[in-house]
């Protein structure tokens, strides 16, 4: 007699392939870019945007669709990370449940910033068990970060994006039109990210920040300069997420300035922007880097120098190093038990640390704070 199977092994592979692309104007009647996906023919679509956008752009991507003939479900949610929350999820899913889409070839559209990006890429991966979704990043910190990988998530219990999943779109389409709308500071906001790439990975876009990235901000990347920085840091980006994008290797360059920034992310949700929070934890973990002859002073300088140039400004009151403490252990939990914190070896290069003290991080912050000291007492 035969005997039973105890065991059976399951092997399946798919392709992850989508496409990000530079679509200028994108909801001019001529531009067809964003129906490229999906039926168009007795077509529906389930459209979400944030507050912001809703405030400068409704009436433009209502009349898009119209003229299209595509009938389309506009919802509305509020942005900053503070609304960031199952609330708003289920809100979107509650919307999406009363305006029943085809599966398949009807992809729900995401237009907003990061948050709204992630929260709708988290919707899209869930609901029927997976949809198709299409992102339209209209902030700097989605449009360089945020909307081009497969991350997506909410926070819950006070914790940053602690449910989520990954979640590849079918298209990015990249319309930096909408960067002329956006407050100054999150133009800013998304300068910190560029600024990360740079230390880490790019000494070349570090430079480019140094000779036009003032002029870029100033013309809010309007310019062909601007256009040289952004496509340079998402192609950095790219080439450091795509080998790895299911974060199978938790020693990843981009967590650069993603590993105290949790903890002041999570105490100042309402104040403090992303890109600010990771700018903060960028210089502390710097100064550590100085502190084990990672980089010398001179780059150090020169990070301080760039950081003044563009008109950052950081608070330095916020940095606790208690909070820091927490927030690196914290990390070491979702990095599987080691620290694997980025550090900047000299500009343009990285090594990872697993060791990091509390008195290092202590005496990071109080050269941090000196150091803004001595740039107030100069200017």
């Amino acid at each position: 007699m035969k005997e039973s199977a105890s065991r059976w092994r399951v092997n399946y592979q798919q392709a992850i392939e989508y496409e990000i692309i530079n679509s200028p104007h994108l909801f001019q009647l001529q531009n067809d870019s964003i129906l490229s996906v999906g039926k168009t023919e007795q077509a529906r679509r389930f459209v979400v945007m944030d507050r912001n956008v809703e405030k400068y752009y409704a009436e433009e991507i209502h009349n898009y669709f119209s003229h299209h003939q595509i009938e389309a479900k506009i919802i509305s949610i509020p942005s900053g990370e503070e609304h960031k929350t199952l609330e708003s999820y289920l809100t979107i899913v509650q919307e999406l449940d009363a305006f029943p889409i085809n599966r398949r070839n009807e992809p729900i559209i995401a237009i907003g910033g990061g948050v709204l990006t992630d929260i709708v890429g988290f919707v899209a991966s869930s609901y029927r068990r997976g949809l198709p979704h299409l992102k339209v990043p209209t902030t700097l910190m989605g449009y360089v970060d945020a909307s081009i990988g497969i991350k997506t998530g909410i926070n819950i219990n006070g914790n940053k994006n602690r449910l989520g999943a990954f979640a590849p779109p079918q298209k990015v389409f990249l319309d930096k039109t909408f960067l002329k709308t956006l407050p100054k500071r999150h133009i800013l906001n998304g300068v910190c990210e560029i600024i990360k790439l740079a230390i880490i990975k790019d000494a070349d876009l570090f430079r480019l920040l140094e000779t036009h990235g003032s002029q870029s901000i100033e013309e809010y990347f309007q310019n062909a300069e601007g256009d040289l920085i952004l496509d340079t840091a998402i192609q950095g980006m790219l080439e450091e997420l795509e080998p790895n994008l299911f974060e199978e290797d938790l020693m990843r360059k981009v967590d650069f300035g993603h590993t105290f920034s949790y903890g002041l992310e999570t105490r100042h949700e309402t104040n403090l922007l992303h890109g600010e929070a990771v700018l903060l934890d960028m210089m502390v973990s710097s100064l550590i880097a100085k502190s084990r002859q990672f980089i010398s002073e001179e780059d150090i300088s020169r990070i301080f120098q760039l950081i003044d140039q563009l008109g950052i400004e950081l608070d330095t009151t916020i940095l606790d190093s208690d909070m820091l403490w927490a927030s690196l252990n914290e990390r070491t939990y979702h990095r599987d038990g080691l620290q694997r914190v980025p550090m900047p070896l000299g500009i343009g290069g990285c090594t990872f640390v697993n060791d990091i003290k509390q008195d290092e991080i202590i005496n990071a912050v109080k050269k941090l704070e000196d150091r803004m000291i001595l740039n107030y007492d100069h200017a």
